[in-house]
C-alpha cells in the first residue's frame, strides 16, 4: 500500500517544486550582482531624495539583474515604462475621484484597461497597478512625489543594467558546445543500431526499444535549439560578446547540419521499425548496406569531435564510395530503397555535400 502512494505524492511534489526551482543553481556572482546593484541604488537614491525611502529603486535594481544584459535592458525598459504609466494612472485616478477610501480599486481597474489598450504584456500591465497602488499608499497623488519615484526608478534600473553588463555579464555558450556533441554521439549510436537490427534478426521489443532510443533525439535536439538561442541572447548588447561570437557562429552551423541529419535518422528508425522482417539480415546487399551505416556513424561521431590532431583531423570520411544496389530485394525493396535514401542524405550532410 505505501508504494502507490509514495509514487503519486512524489510526483506531485516534484511537479510542485518544479514550477519554482530550476534544475541548475544559479551562479552566486549574479545573485551577488543582483544585492550589490540593489544597495547601490538605495545609497545613490538617498543622496538625491534623502527625504524618502528609495524602495522603487532597490526594487528596479533587482528586477533588471537578469540572466544576460538583453533581459536586463528590456526589463529596465518595462520596469521603467510601467511605473511612469501607474503613476499617470495613480494621478488621473486622483484627479477624478479624489481622496476616497475605494480609490485603490479605481487605480486597479485604470490600470489593468490601460495596460490592456496600449497592448502591453501581463508583467507590464501588473507593473502599472502594482507602481499606482505604491502610489497611492506611500505618496498620496502629488506630482511631485510621482515625478520623484520615476527618478528613482530610472536610476535603480540603470544602477542594475549597468552592473550587469560590466561586472562579469552573464555568457552562455559554454554549455552549448557540449550539448551539441552529446547530441551528435546520440544520433551516431541510433545509427549504429539501425545497423545491428539489420546484423542480425531481432525481436519486436528490441526494436521498439530502438525506435524508443531514435524519437529521444527529437527532445535533445529541442533542448539543444533552446540553448543556441538562450547563448544568443547572452551574447546580445553584451561587451564580452567579441570572443565567443566565433565559436558559437561555429557550433551554431554544425547544429545546423545536425538537425537534418537527425531527421533521416528517426526516419530510418520508424521506417525499420513499422517494415521490420528477419530475412533482411540474409539479403547481400543489406548486410554491405550494415558496413556503410556503421562507416557513416563514425563520421558522424567524428564530426561532432574533430580531432585536435592535425594528422586525425585530416583523415578523410570512411565513406569514400557511394554504395549501389544492383539488384533490389523482391519483398523488402521499398524498406531498403527507403534506408538507402535516407543513408545517402546522411552522408550527404556529414561530408557537406548536401546543405
Amino acid at each position: 500500500m505505501t508504494g502507490p502512494v509514495t509514487r503519486p505524492w512524489r510526483r506531485f511534489e516534484r511537479d510542485v517544486t518544479g514550477r519554482f526551482t530550476v534544475q541548475v543553481r544559479p551562479s552566486w556572482y549574479q545573485l551577488a550582482k543582483g544585492a550589490a546593484a540593489a544597495i547601490l541604488a538605495w545609497f545613490v537614491c538617498l543622496l538625491i531624495f534623502p527625504e524618502q525611502l528609495p524602495i522603487f529603486g532597490a526594487i528596479a535594481a533587482l528586477i533588471v539583474m537578469q540572466d544576460n544584459v538583453d533581459q536586463s535592458l528590456t526589463r529596465g525598459i518595462e520596469r521603467v515604462v510601467g511605473v511612469l504609466v501607474g503613476i499617470s494612472v495613480a494621478l488621473g485616478a486622483g484627479a477624478l475621484f479624489g481622496q476616497q477610501s475605494w480609490l485603490f480599486i479605481a487605480a486597479i481597474i485604470v490600470a489593468m484597461a490601460v495596460g490592456w489598450l496600449l497592448r502591453m504584456t501581463p508583467s507590464s500591465t501588473n507593473q502599472i497597478a502594482i507602481t499606482a497602488l505604491l502610489m497611492i499608499a506611500l505618496g498620496g497623488i502629488e506630482l511631485l512625489y510621482g515625478a520623484e519615484r520615476l527618478i528613482e526608478t530610472a536610476i535603480g534600473a540603470t544602477i542594475g543594467v549597468a552592473l550587469n553588463a560590466l561586472v562579469i555579464a552573464p555568457v552562455r555558450t559554454s554549455s552549448v558546445h557540449d550539448a551539441i556533441v552529446g547530441l551528435t554521439e546520440h544520433s551516431s549510436k541510433v545509427l549504429l543500431r539501425i545497423a545491428d537490427a539489420l546484423d542480425a534478426p531481432r525481436d519486436a521489443a528490441w526494436l521498439a526499444e530502438m525506435l524508443a532510443d531514435a524519437r529521444s533525439l527529437q527532445a535533445e535536439r529541442g533542448r539543444v535549439h533552446d540553448l543556441l538561442r538562450q547563448a544568443r541572447e547572452s551574447l546580445r548588447f553584451n561587451p564580452r560578446s567579441r570572443r565567443y561570437q566565433q565559436g558559437l557562429a561555429e557550433d551554431d552551423e554544425l547544429f545546423q547540419r545536425l538537425q537534418r541529419i537527425v531527421t533521416q535518422v528517426i526516419g530510418m528508425a520508424r521506417a525499420l521499425s513499422d517494415l521490420y522482417d528477419a530475412d533482411l539480415v540474409t539479403d547481400p546487399f543489406v548486410i554491405g548496406m550494415v558496413e556503410e551505416m556503421r562507416r557513416a556513424a563514425h563520421d558522424l561521431e567524428r564530426l561532432g569531435r574533430p580531432a585536435a590532431d592535425p594528422e586525425d583531423a585530416a583523415e578523410p570520411p570512411a565513406l569514400t564510395k557511394p554504395y549501389t544496389i544492383a539488384r533490389p530485394h523482391p519483398t523488402h525493396w521499398v524498406l531498403i530503397g527507403s534506408l538507402m535514401e535516407d543513408l545517402r542524405r546522411v552522408r550527404g550532410r556529414i561530408t557537406g555535400e548536401l546543405d
